[in-house]
C-alpha cells in the first residue's frame, strides 16, 4: 500500500553531528527502506510558518526526527500544528555528547556514525509502521 499521509520532519540544525544523522535517517527512509510511502516536511518552512507545511501535520501523522534533546521538531510541530505522532531523538541512540559533536561532511562519515544513520532510520520506519498499523 502507498501513501503519501504521514509525514516526517527531521532535525535542520546543521552545527552538531546529531542534526547530520536525523536528515541522514530520513533521507534513507525516503530512498531506500520506504520508497514512495512517506512525505518529508521542511522544518524552516514550517517554522517560517507556511500554511501547506503546517496544514499537513495538522492533518496527517507527523513524526519528528530531532538532531539533540532540544527536540526542536517535535516542539514546532506541537507548538504550530498538532501533536506528533512519535518522535525519534537522536542523542537517545547515539549519546548526548556524541549527538552535539561538530558534523562532518557526509563524504567523511565513520562506520560508527553510518551505523547510527540506520539505527535512527529503522527507529523511524518502527514509528512509520505503528502509524501504519492503526
Amino acid at each position: 500500500m502507498i501513501t503519501n499521509k504521514i509525514g516526517v520532519i527531521s532535525c535542520s540544525g546543521e552545527e552538531c553531528l546529531g542534526g547530520t544523522i536525523s536528515r541522514l535517517a530520513v533521507r534513507k527512509m525516503m530512498e531506500e527502506l520506504k520508497p514512495g510511502m512517506v512525505s518529508t516536511l521542511c522544518l524552516p518552512l514550517f517554522i517560517a510558518g507556511d500554511g501547506g507545511e503546517r496544514e499537513f501535520a495538522e492533518k496527517y501523522p507527523t513524526i519528528a526526527v530531532d538532531g539533540c534533546s532540544k527536540c526542536c521538531a517535535k516542539r514546532a510541530i506541537e507548538k504550530f500544528s498538532n501533536k506528533v505522532a512519535g518522535s525519534v531523538d537522536v542523542a537517545e541512540i547515539i549519546g548526548e555528547a556524541k549527538a552535539l559533536d561538530k558534523p562532518l561532511s557526509t563524504r567523511n562519515l565513520t562506520d560508527e556514525q553510518l551505523e547510527y544513520v540506520k539505527q535512527t532510520a529503522d527507529k523511524t520506519c518502527q514509528i512509520f509502521d505503528e502509524i501504519l498499523a492503526k
